[in-house]
């Protein structure tokens, strides 16, 4: 059974029990707040007519972004912390300090920078992002095996040869793991970060159909949004597989 199957079987189990528990919470509750799901999948037609497409294309398109500048900065960055002792020694404590602060505590922030549209957002989502990627590229590169450059560097190899040929294809599998919770985290806020200055994304969707009391759609909103978010999530495991084969680790057997 492949990896592939199982990721599927994975979702469509946590699926229907997500469901078995929203009817039990509707049985029980009896309330408008938690509506009947059959009917909420009855009107997941709505997502046409609603443009609930454009909403994905412009939170997407976010995260895109953010991803992007986050591993452009990120890498070299890592890179440069793992090789540079007094680089490390500068830029740990940076590091060390702001990873674990909650990076939506920095929006309002971000808005007086870059506006309250789109800048502000992709911000946030670096921010969300760009510190994984320094640690797991770092430690990455700290627990490659020594003997592994033993050959390029008796071949005369410089140290961008080695950083091509060794430490990037070394430090990729964790590289995209640390990408692929990072992703999970950035689909997270969006909930948060879109529901200022911005009439397009998924997390203005949802909190517009909560202001307007419309449930349904707004139900309709957190379903698309958390498939978005196991789409990303086994987009990125298989690229993993597909760039790491040679890894053990990773594979669909």
């Amino acid at each position: 059974m492949s990896k592939l199957f199982k990721q599927c079987e994975m979702f469509l189990l946590g699926f229907l029990s997500i469901n078995l528990i929203w009817i039990l919470a509707y049985v029980l509750t009896d309330t408008t707040v938690v509506p009947n799901p059959v009917l909420v999948y009855k009107n997941f037609g709505n997502i046409v007519t609603n443009h609930i497409i454009i909403h994905i294309l412009y939170s997407l398109r976010r995260i895109g972004i953010g991803l992007a500048l986050s591993l452009a900065v990120g890498i070299p960055i890592g890179i440069l912390m793992a090789y540079s002792k007094k680089a490390n020694k500068v830029l740990y404590p940076l590091v060390y300090f702001s990873y674990p602060i909650p990076k939506t505590a920095l929006l309002p922030i971000a808005m007086l920078v870059w506006g309250m549209h789109d800048g502000s957002k992709i911000a946030i989502m670096f921010l969300v992002i760009v510190f994984q990627v320094i640690v797991s590229v770092r430690d990455s590169i700290q627990n490659i095996d020594p003997t592994m450059y033993q050959v390029i560097l008796s071949t005369g190899a410089n140290r961008w040869q080695i950083i091509h040929h060794v430490t990037l294809p070394a430090i990729l599998p964790q590289l995209l793991t640390s990408v692929r919770v990072s992703l999970g985290a950035a689909v997270s806020i969006l909930f948060f970060v879109e529901g200022y200055g911005t009439k397009f994304g998924m997390g203005y969707y949802i909190l517009d159909a909560w202001s307007r009391i419309n449930y349904i759609d707004m139900y309709i909103g957190i379903i698309v949004i958390s498939i978005i978010g196991f789409l990303l999530f086994a987009s990125i495991d298989y690229f993993s597989y597909k760039l790491c084969k040679w890894n053990s680790t990773i594979g669909y057997k």
